[in-house]
C-alpha cells in the first residue's frame, strides 16, 4: 500500500485531526485516510449529474405526482 507524506500540516489542523481520531477510536492515518475517501467520493459527481439534477428540479411538476398545489396550500392555511 502507497505511504503519502504531508508537510508543513498547521498545528490546528493537527490538533484537531489527533482530536477527531482519538473519539472515533481510530488511528491519526486511519482518520485522515477516511476524510480523505469521503472528501473524494464528494466530487466524484460529475458536472453532467449536477445539471441533470438541476433540470429535473426545474421542470418537476408537483401535479403529475399528485401533490398539492402550493398556492392552493396557502389559501387553505390563510383561511383557518
Amino acid at each position: 500500500m502507497p505511504t503519502l507524506h504531508v508537510r508543513n500540516v498547521p498545528e490546528s489542523i493537527y490538533d484537531r485531526l489527533r482530536q477527531r481520531a482519538q473519539e472515533h477510536n481510530r488511528s491519526l492515518s486511519a482518520e485522515v485516510v477516511l476524510l480523505l475517501d469521503y472528501a473524494l467520493a464528494e466530487t466524484a459527481v460529475s458536472q453532467a449529474d449536477i445539471l441533470d439534477r438541476i433540470r429535473r428540479r426545474r421542470f418537476f411538476n408537483p401535479a403529475s405526482v399528485n401533490a398539492p398545489d402550493s398556492t392552493a396550500l396557502l389559501r387553505e392555511d390563510r383561511e383557518r
